[in-house]
C-alpha cells in the first residue's frame, strides 16, 4: 500500500508499505542480477549501503540456479541473505536485448539461452510461476520493450500485445497468491506502460493498465536509445494518467540527473545498473562530480573518493589506494568502488526525501543537476 506523503510540484514523498517492510521513496534499487552485486558485494553490504530494495532478474535466476531451486531453498530472501523488499524484473526486457535469440508470439516468446543455446519459452503464466517460485515482494508483469526509435504500426500492435499480457498475469498471479504452498502470497504486481516515443500510444497504454488496478505502475522501453529530452518529455506525457495512490517506476534509469529530473517530473522508484558498472570500470560518482580513477593524476591523492561521504570505502581507503588496485587489477578495487557508488545513490535519494520533506526539492533539483553531471 503506498501512502503520498508531501508533494512539491509533480515530485512526491511517500512510503510503500510491504510485506518486506516499508519502502520510502522516492527510492533506487540495488540491481543484483543473479542473487549479487557484481563487483563483490553480497546482500549483507547492502545493508551498510544504505539499501532498501533489491532488484533480481528473473530470466537468469531461471537459468541458473533454477526457480524451483531457489524455491526449494525457501525463496530469494532466504537464498541471498536480503531480507528486506526484492523487485523481480519479468524477463521481458530479454525479449529486447536477446533480439536476435527470440521469437515473438501472442503466446509468448520462444528464447534460446545465452548460455548453452537451448531453448526456452516464457509468456505471462511462465514469468509468474518463475516469479512465484523466487518469492519476490514485486513481481514484474511480462511485457516487450522495443528499440526506439521503432515503426508506429509495430509499436501500437506491441503495446496492445503487453495490455493483453498483463491480464494474463495479473490472472495468473492471482491464482498462485491463493495457493497454500505458494512461498509469499502477498506478493505484489506491478504492469508496465510501454508505447515506444509515441505520445498517444504512451496515454492509451497507460489508460489501460491503470484501470487493472495494480499495485504500481512502471514506465518501461526509455533510456534504450532515445535522447534524454525526449525521456522526460514522455514521463511528462505519461504522468498525469498514472494513479496517483500507487508508486510510480521508471525502468532502467539511470544517472544521478536523471534520477533528479525524473522525481521532479513524480516517479517514485528506479534502477539501474550504472553505479555498479561504471565503478568497475573506475568512473566514480561524488558529491562534486563525477571522477575518473583510472588517470595517473590520482597516483598520489591521499584524499577519499568524495570528501562529504561516509561509506566504508571514504572512511577506510584513499583515491592513490584505489587507484593502485585499479592499475593492478586487484579485484578490490571493484568491491571498494562498487561499494562507493551504490551508498551514493542510496543516500543521494535520501538527500532528495529530506528535501521534499523540507519542501525545497525545487531548490535542491537546480542546483544539485548541474553539480551532479560534471565530469572533473
Amino acid at each position: 500500500m503506498y501512502k503520498l506523503i508531501k508533494q512539491e510540484g509533480h515530485a512526491r514523498l511517500g512510503d510503500f508499505e510491504t510485506v518486506h517492510g516499508t519502502v520510502h521513496m522516492p527510492a533506487f534499487m540495488n540491481v543484483a542480477t543473479t542473487g549479487a552485486i557484481r563487483g563483490a558485494v553480497s546482500a549483507y553490504d547492502l545493508r551498510e549501503l544504505h539499501c532498501q530494495v533489491q532488484l533480481c532478474n528473473t530470466y537468469h535466476l531461471h537459468l541458473r540456479p533454477g526457480d524451483e531451486n531457489v524455491r526449494a531453498l525457501g525463496g530469494l530472501q532466504s537464498f541471498t541473505g536480503w531480507n528486506g523488499p526484492i523487485l523481480t524484473d519479468s524477463g521481458g526486457f530479454q525479449v529486447f536485448s536477446l533480439s536476435q535469440l527470440r521469437k515473438i508470439t501472442e503466446e509468448g516468446v520462444n528464447f534460446r539461452s545465452h548460455i548453452d543455446g537451448h531453448k526456452i519459452f516464457m509468456g505471462p503464466e511462465e514469468s509468474m510461476r518463475i516469479q512465484s517460485n523466487l518469492a519476490s515482494t514485486i513481481a514484474m508483469a511480462f511485457d516487450e520493450c522495443v528499440e526506439n526509435p521503432s515503426p508506429r504500426d509495430y509499436v501500437k500492435k506491441s503495446s496492445d500485445r503487453t495490455v493483453r499480457w498483463l491480464k494474463r498475469c495479473k490472472s495468473e498471479m492471482e491464482r498462485l497468491n491463493s495457493l497454500e504452498n505458494t512461498l509469499n502470497r502477498a506478493q505484489m504486481l506491478f504492469g508496465i506502460n510501454q508505447g515506444g516515443t509515441y505520445a498517444d500510444i504512451r496515454v492509451d497504454n497507460m489508460k489501460q493498465i491503470a484501470g487493472l488496478d495494480l499495485n504500481g505502475y512502471a514506465i518501461g522501453g526509455l533510456a534504450v536509445g532515445e535522447p534524454a529530452e525526449v525521456m522526460y518529455e514522455i514521463i511528462e506525457t505519461v504522468e498525469p494518467f498514472m494513479p496517483r495512490d500507487k508508486p510510480r517506476y521508471l525502468m532502467g534509469v539511470g544517472t544521478p540527473v536523471n534520477i533528479l529530473e525524473a522525481v521532479f517530473r513524480g516517479v517514485d522508484l528506479f534502477d539501474c545498473v550504472m553505479p555498479s558498472r561504471n565503478a568497475r570500470h573506475g568512473h566514480i560518482f561524488t558529491s562534486e562530480g563525477v571522477i575518473n580513477m583510472n588517470n595517473a593524476k590520482y597516483r598520489l591523492d591521499d584524499r577519499p573518493l568524495d570528501a562529504h561521504c561516509d561509506c566504508p570505502t571514504c572512511r577506510r581507503h584513499s583515491r592513490a589506494y584505489i587507484h593502485h588496485l585499479i592499475k593492478s587489477g586487484e579485484m578490490l578495487a571493484m568491491r571498494l568502488t562498487v561499494m562507493h557508488n551504490l551508498y551514493f545513490y542510496n543516500t543521494l535519494m535520501e538527500k532528495i526525501r529530506d528535501a521534499l520533506s523540507q519542501g525545497r526539492y525545487t531548490e535542491f533539483y537546480r542546483e544539485q543537476r548541474e553539480i551532479l553531471g560534471r565530469r572533473l
